[in-house]
């Protein structure tokens, strides 16, 4: 059975073309620009913690 995800991304985001998207089910995250490229599986409690801790900080 294949199911349809849906993917959000931010409202901060919403005019740009750079950013991430993720689930509804916030178990994955994928590349805005490439929509049908490969998808990141992810556990939401451990990512939030990593942003806040600024692990992908530039």
């Amino acid at each position: 059975m294949t199911t349809s995800k849906t993917w959000i991304k931010s409202s901060r985001s919403q005019s740009t073309s750079t950013c991430v998207e993720l689930t509804t089910d916030l178990d994955e995250i994928r590349d805005s620009k490439n929509p049908s490229g490969p998808t990141l599986r992810v556990d939401v409690a451990s990512f939030v913690q990593a942003v806040k801790d600024g692990r992908f900080d530039r």
